[in-house]
């Protein structure tokens, strides 16, 4: 099933948000201080290609400079991809079919505000990090 949720989501609608991750991403990397955005953005754009079976996961080792950092983020483009994550998910929900993609979108969006101190993890293995604490 996650298969075919992944496969409708990517021709929908994941495509197009990775490419805003990438171009968002590429944009950072012009100055040295960009670049862990960037990197932040190439992650984020993976998994706007093929969210169904993975989740984000906080990074408990991540400190102030991600907190700060996401502060710049939500600034410089998070605010964009989180505007275009909503009116995605919001078109999505108009049909039925649409509906699953439309809140796998709107789950996106707080990654794409804040997404320094964050890593993605397969479902299977979130559920045995959590049974195993």
């Amino acid at each position: 099933m996650r298969l075919l949720l992944n496969i409708i989501w990517l021709v929908l609608s994941g495509f197009w948000m990775a490419v805003g991750y990438a171009v968002a991403g590429l944009v950072l990397t012009i100055t040295i201080i960009g670049i862990p955005f960037a990197i932040a953005s190439f992650r984020m754009a993976n998994f706007a290609l093929w969210p169904f079976g993975r989740r984000l996961a906080d990074d408990h080792e991540a400190g102030a400079f991600s907190a700060i950092g996401n502060v710049l983020w939500v600034v410089l483009a998070g605010w964009w991809l989180a505007l275009g994550h909503l009116v995605t998910g919001i078109t999505l929900c108009v049909t039925i079919i649409g509906i699953p993609m439309g809140i796998a979108s709107f789950k996106l969006i707080p990654v794409s505000l804040f997404p320094l101190g964050k890593h993605i993890v397969d479902t299977d293995d979130a559920h045995a990090l959590v049974a195993h604490r």
